[in-house]
């Protein structure tokens, strides 16, 4: 796949091989199994807010933005959803099903997480608090700021 740029400001640098899953620790006990997720060591930031999406309809779509700043660790804590990745020019999908494995996403990426099975949890983990000016809600300026 061709990388997309920097933009903002930024040196150009392939955008989607910086989203990568990440295997967290998984303690394996006949009683249940453990994962834990330490800030700026199983994540490669400090962890500044924590949310999870549940109930999401069947057919229903989750995300559909980018952030300017904000850099996120998505787990599926149960079930199993897709996250399309699209960093302005390129595009791919990646599947979450597993409560041992997080897809990090460095900023700049759009994200819309769909195929959400029932009962799934999609537990996410964040770089910021919230902040609406982080956010890039619209398709057309998150591509052109990009392009820069």
């Amino acid at each position: 796949m061709p990388g997309g740029t920097g933009g903002a400001g930024g040196a150009a640098r392939r955008v989607l091989d910086e989203a990568r899953i990440i295997e967290l620790p998984k303690i394996v006990d006949l009683r249940g199994n453990l994962t834990v997720v330490e800030s700026s060591r199983h994540v490669p930031f400090e962890i500044r807010r924590v949310y999870y999406l549940y109930d999401v309809p069947a057919g229903e779509s989750r995300g559909g933005h980018a952030h300017r700043e904000l850099e996120q660790f998505l787990v599926a804590a149960s079930g199993s959803f897709d996250v399309v990745l699209d960093d302005g020019s390129s595009r791919k999908t990646v599947t979450l099903n597993r409560p041992y494995l997080g897809l990090y996403l460095p900023r700049l990426i759009w994200r819309e997480l769909v195929n959400f099975s029932s009962g799934s949890v999609c537990l996410v983990l964040a770089s910021l608090p919230y902040d609406e000016a982080d956010y890039f809600r619209d398709y057309d300026e998150f591509r052109t700021t990009v392009a820069r």
